[in-house]
């Protein structure tokens, strides 16, 4: 399937006494690198955050999660002061105010906006109680993030099929045109052997066979069989239900090795334009999978 690693899902419920926020974004990454941020008192979530997102299937991107939780009901719950977390906090503040020259307008209130200063602690810990409070938000969350992600690839995919059928119909010209180029060169090097050996006596045959031999060495009947080969594959690549971002980078590499072979090899002009023009459209696949998860 093809995903898109730009992407952004949220998600916010009220559920046993809390009032739950998590917001997922990511952009592209050659591998998976999440990055958690949660409330010091539910630390424990992120770990459990990071495997349920692998589970979830999202295997690539920068994954950034933010996770908010504000304690709405106090039954059973008590909110203590982390002394040393505060302590450490306000002079840091201060060290600010004197270092920059700023107003020192440190208070009660604008300390307590740093919600980590704060423990919640209730009478009996239940970490799994709350994880399973939490969870339904996050499975809402993540259902967001990944609908983002493949509502953008279903258009990216639009776009690179595009652009592959215009590099198959290009690939389909080049076949006709070598097939003319082996002939016109066969026929150049018969003439310019013939020039070259003026009134010496060289054996037709012989002739016939060298310039046949080089009429093959600038064929490109294997690379067109390899290309049509690479098309297939990269069909199939498209229409399977994993993350597909690599493996078409993989076997775009090998799409413009082939390219780069048949230009090599052609000596008409007309097959040096037109693997021009599939190396410009192979671009901007590569660009636009540089995009897939």
């Amino acid at each position: 399937m093809v995903r898109s690693m730009t992407a952004f899902g949220r998600a916010r419920e009220e559920r046993g006494g809390r009032d739950i926020l998590v917001e997922i974004k990511s952009v592209n990454n050659r591998y998976l690198d999440c990055t958690v941020k949660v409330p010091h008192l539910f630390s424990y979530f992120e770990e459990k955050i990071k495997s349920y997102v692998s589970k979830r299937g999202i295997s690539r991107g920068k994954v950034d999660i933010f996770v908010r939780i504000d304690v709405l009901e106090q039954d059973g719950v008590e909110i203590k002061l982390d002394e040393a977390y505060a302590k450490s906090y306000i002079e840091a503040l201060r060290r600010l105010s004197a270092d920059f020259g700023l107003t020192d307008d440190i208070t009660t209130c604008r300390v307590a906006q740093n919600r980590d200063i704060f423990a919640v602690k209730s009478a009996e810990e239940d970490a799994e109680g709350e994880w399973a409070n939490f969870l339904p938000v996050l499975e809402s969350a993540v259902d967001a993030f990944i609908a983002s992600r493949e509502r953008e690839g279903e258009n990216m995919k639009a776009d690179i099929c595009a652009k592959k059928a215009r590099v198959v119909e290009l690939v389909s010209k080049i076949g006709p045109l070598s097939e003319r180029d082996k002939a016109e060169q066969f026929e150049k090097l018969k003439a310019r052997i013939k020039e070259l050996c003026g009134d010496v006596s060289i054996d037709e045959g012989r002739i016939v066979t060298e310039c046949g031999i080089y009429a093959d060495k600038i064929a490109v009947d294997e690379e067109l069989v390899r290309l049509a080969s690479h098309f297939s594959e990269f069909d199939r690549i498209l229409a399977s239900p994993e993350p597909v971002g690599r493996k078409l980078d993989f076997l775009l590499q090998e799409i413009n090795r082939e390219t780069n072979t048949i230009g090599s090899k052609a000596c008409d002009a007309e097959i040096a334009r037109t693997v021009v023009e599939i190396k410009s459209e192979l671009e901007k696949i590569r660009e636009q999978i540089q995009n897939i998860e």
